[in-house]
């Protein structure tokens, strides 16, 4: 993050790793949310790759990034994506369109979950952009889809599983609009 913000742009630490780390947990990965664009970042870090069209760059943080964890994930690695908006889900799973952003608020309305919608910067007095209720919702251990939640479900149906599965795992209750919508 120092080395995005010392190139002249914004970086956050941003998602499921910054409600982890509002909940005393340790953060299974790391993801940062930047202005800077992809190709902007390779010229940072030229050992990262870009394979993706979703503007996520991944940066090896160890000596060995493809070692595979859990379930897959790659362990060692940093994802940096740049802040987008996304349009259409034709599919209800990825979106049509990708737009770049240059506001963090735009990446953070996207997002499927309160408590993910988070932004965190360590490097600075430590400052977390919450847009949505995240932190209280974290407080009443509460699941609330960001906006409405039909539209979220909509736009991508692992959304639903995604609900149900982090309501068991953090022993969060489904707020009951976001309930509804699953149900519907």
């Amino acid at each position: 993050m120092e080395e995005i913000k010392g190139s002249g742009y914004e970086a956050f630490v941003v998602g499921g790793c910054v409600r982890d780390l509002l909940m005393k947990k340790e953060p299974k990965d790391w993801d940062i949310t930047t202005n800077a664009l992809p190709n902007q970042i390779l010229s940072i870090f030229p050992q990262a790759k870009y394979e993706n069209d979703f503007g996520t760059v991944l940066l090896p943080f160890r000596s060995e990034p493809e070692v595979r964890g859990e379930k897959g994930a790659l362990k060692d690695v940093v994802e940096i994506t740049t802040y987008r908006s996304e349009k259409g889900y034709s599919d209800r799973r990825h979106p049509d369109e990708i737009r770049f952003e240059t506001e963090l608020n735009k990446d953070l309305e996207r997002r499927d979950f309160t408590v993910n919608a988070l932004a965190l910067n360590p490097l600075e007095e430590v400052e977390i952009v919450d847009l949505f209720g995240g932190q209280k919702d974290i407080k009443e251990k509460i699941l609330r889809a960001v906006g409405e939640p039909t539209d979220r479900f909509k736009e991508d149906a692992l959304r639903m599983m995604r609900a149900v599965r982090f309501s068991a795992q953090l022993d969060f209750e489904l707020e009951p609009k976001t309930q509804r919508a699953i149900v519907k």
